[in-house]
C-alpha cells in the first residue's frame, strides 16, 4: 500500500506530466486523441491519490478543493459515456 507522501508525489508528478503541454491551442488538444486520453488519464490519477490521502491531509489543507478534485476522478471513470 502506498503511503501519503508517495500518492503526494504522484499528484505532483502528474500535474508537471499536464503543464508540459498546457500551451496546446484548443485546435492542437480537439485533434489530438491521444494527448486527450494522456491528460484524462493523468486526471484520474491526481483524482485517485488524493482520495486516498488520509482525511487529516486533506483537512489541514482546505485550501485545496480536495472534493472537487475527487469529484471530477469520479466523473472521469464513471461518466465515460457522455
Amino acid at each position: 500500500m502506498r503511503d501519503a507522501k508517495e500518492r503526494l508525489r504522484d499528484i505532483l508528478d502528474c500535474i508537471d506530466k499536464i503543464e508540459r503541454y498546457q500551451n496546446l491551442s484548443q485546435v492542437e488538444l480537439e485533434v489530438n486523441e491521444l494527448v486527450q486520453v494522456w491528460f484524462l488519464r493523468h486526471l484520474q490519477i491526481i483524482g485517485e491519490a488524493s482520495r486516498a490521502l488520509p482525511l487529516s491531509i486533506r483537512e489541514s489543507t482546505a485550501e485545496i478543493p480536495w472534493s472537487k478534485i475527487i469529484g471530477m476522478r469520479n466523473v472521469l471513470v464513471h461518466d465515460y459515456s457522455s
